[in-house]
């Protein structure tokens, strides 16, 4: 007895996730946590000319370079996408994200709206989900509570993420990160990934 060929319908692809959302939201939290729970993820390292913060770790949490640094890898065709955020350049490195989609693994990578728009334009079939908050109060009180910026740094991204909250519905799925409820808000994430692969029609990304 032979196979229907047409019955082996299901064939697994790699997905290129993208995590977006305004500042303060709790992007970084949130890929630590999947980190943590050591799911089968590629979580790419975001290269950054921004000071590091307390606890952050180089070539973990992000590639803190120099300006000279970025502008080099710029000019080599390095990264996928870069844009500067806040005063401070942040870029994608484009070899990182090749390699393990071709490597089969599903690759996670947290970026800005802006560069979330650039993203789709590159590769119409990526998965952007939106991360944020349950209101705007919240959004505002989290980022005065970070105590991270000057007075008009505060301002500038308050008023760059009322900006961004409008932009929700560039993406494919929304997650609202509450306070204290992390691990509900990667349940979700994760549920989003699981319920992709198995789309009858699956997206095929190309870089």
């Amino acid at each position: 007895m032979t196979s229907d060929p047409d019955f082996n319908i299901y064939q697994p692809q790699p997905l290129l996730i993208i995590l977006s959302g305004p500042s303060g939201v709790g992007k970084d939290t949130v890929l630590q946590r999947m980190q943590e729970r050591n799911l089968p993820f590629y979580f790419v390292v975001t290269a950054t000319t921004r000071p590091i913060r307390l606890n952050e770790v180089h070539g973990k949490d992000y590639y803190f370079v120099s300006h000279d640094e970025f502008a080099r890898m710029i000019e080599a065709d390095e990264l996928l996408e870069y844009a500067i955020v806040y005063n401070d350049y942040k870029g994608i490195p484009k070899q990182q994200v090749r390699q393990a989609l071709a490597s089969g693994q599903d690759v996670v990578m947290r970026i800005d709206v802006q560069g979330a728009a650039t993203i789709r334009k590159l590769a119409p079939e990526a998965l952007l989900v939106f991360l944020t908050t349950e209101n705007e109060d919240e959004l505002v009180n989290r980022l005065r509570e970070r105590k991270t910026e000057t007075p008009e740094g505060l301002k500038l991204r308050i008023a760059t993420a009322r900006q961004e909250l409008k932009r929700i519905n560039e993406f494919d799925y929304v997650v609202i990160n509450s306070d204290y409820q992390l691990d509900e808000t990667v349940d979700t994430l994760t549920a989003i990934i699981q319920a992709e692969h198995h789309r009858i029609n699956p997206r095929k990304v190309k870089l």
